[in-house]
């Protein structure tokens, strides 16, 4: 259970990261489209980065060693943890293929979804689009785990492939002659629709493979933490291998990378001051940059803050409250997105946009309703 504190920090994090991500986000792919592949790097670098510290312990493991010489192979009390010169890193719950599989389709879900802005889909599409992964969710857990539904669940989902369709469609519509110079070539558009569903899919199936590694390999292994004081959360571990793992398979988009960034260096500089004391305070002292490298660097650091907070909040409450709180900010995203770059505030959109959101709280309700029934059988 959350303390007052620990909700606040969490979604403060949650809710000050991802929804400043989003602004940050929008705002380079509306200038360079092909940039997905580079942000998803610098992503990926800066929360292993961030994780890399916590990965590593200078403690050896505690052991409870059997006394061969004692009488009757008794055991000894657990020898206090010993410091080492050299750091070693923690014990992990999950072994490492298990993560293998996971990292495979992480990279490549999280590379689908930004590559699809190269096909000019609104970022006010991409969000929507992106809430209906219950969708995905529901068929393959019918299919493969043989999971059952409740009507208003079943219900739930319709409402929400409705609200998509609607989203979808709208975005492809111009609002007026003077705008038809900007919609998409509609191949064009439907190929970026398309990678964010075949993203979907992908993001259905990673999650089959987290209810199973979390069943088999974390919920034990939080059973026993107690016994190792050099242990780490399972959300830090999950979080450090999921991204770190992933890095080499960046080396196949090293063009791409080193082409984007040369196009990035381009843009128009900004002048970013520093602060000046003593004897050199009268001068004016600072960094001639592109600015696209100023919002590459506020992307990455918020992305960080948004990726820290959602496991946080995984890795403490149920899995309804998390889908509500981010059903709650993928909206205020989308306000946002509106009040600060417009273009897509029309009539249909909002319309799909809230049937979806709106479809996404009865399925949780529904989950909720289902469990208490059981429990009560």
């Amino acid at each position: 259970m959350l303390s007052l504190s620990d909700w606040i920090t969490t979604l403060s994090l949650v809710f000050g990261g991802c929804c400043s991500n989003a602004i940050t986000l929008e705002h380079i792919t509306s200038r360079y489209p092909n940039a997905g592949v580079l942000i998803t790097f610098f992503q990926f670098l800066i929360v292993s980065l961030y994780g890399l510290p916590k990965q590593f312990t200078f403690s050896d493991p505690p052991e409870s060693k059997h006394a061969a010489n004692e009488p009757n192979n008794t055991v000894s009390t657990p020898t206090t943890p010993r410091k080492r010169w050299i750091p070693r890193l923690k014990t992990r719950k999950v072994p490492l293929l298990p993560y293998f599989v996971q990292v495979a389709f992480f990279f490549v879900l999280s590379t689908l979804n930004n590559a699809a802005f190269a096909y000019h889909i609104p970022m006010t599409v991409h969000i929507v689009f992106r809430s209906g992964g219950m969708i995905i969710n529901m068929i393959l857990g019918w299919m493969f785990t043989k999971k059952r539904y409740t009507m208003q669940q079943v219900a739930s989902v319709l409402i929400v492939t409705a609200g998509i369709i609607m989203t979808t469609f709208s975005a492809s519509k111009p609002k007026s002659r003077a705008a038809q110079v900007d919609i998409p070539d509609a191949s064009l558009y439907a190929m970026g629709i398309s990678i964010l569903g075949l993203a979907l899919v992908l993001s259905g199936f990673l999650g089959l493979i987290q209810d199973w590694v979390f069943a088999r390999y974390v919920a034990p292994a939080q059973a026993e933490a107690a016994s190792d004081p050099a242990g780490q959360s399972s959300w830090q571990e999950h979080m450090f291998y999921l991204h770190s793992l992933a890095l080499p398979l960046f080396y196949f988009s090293k063009d791409s990378i080193s082409t984007e960034l040369m196009h990035m260096s381009s843009s128009p500089p900004v002048f970013l001051s520093l602060p000046q004391s003593g004897p050199l305070a009268p001068y004016e002292a600072g960094l001639v940059v592109p600015s696209i490298f100023v919002y590459l660097l506020l992307n990455t650091c918020t992305q960080l803050v948004c990726v820290v907070g959602v496991n946080r909040l995984t890795g403490r409450v149920s899995s309804l409250t998390v889908t509500l709180i981010l059903t709650v900010r993928k909206a205020i995203s989308l306000l946002l997105s509106v009040a600060v770059y417009g273009g897509q505030g029309n009539t249909e959109m909002w319309a799909g946009a809230g049937l979806v959101f709106i479809g996404t709280i009865g399925y949780s309700t529904g989950s909720k309703s289902k469990d208490l029934k059981e429990k009560k059988d």
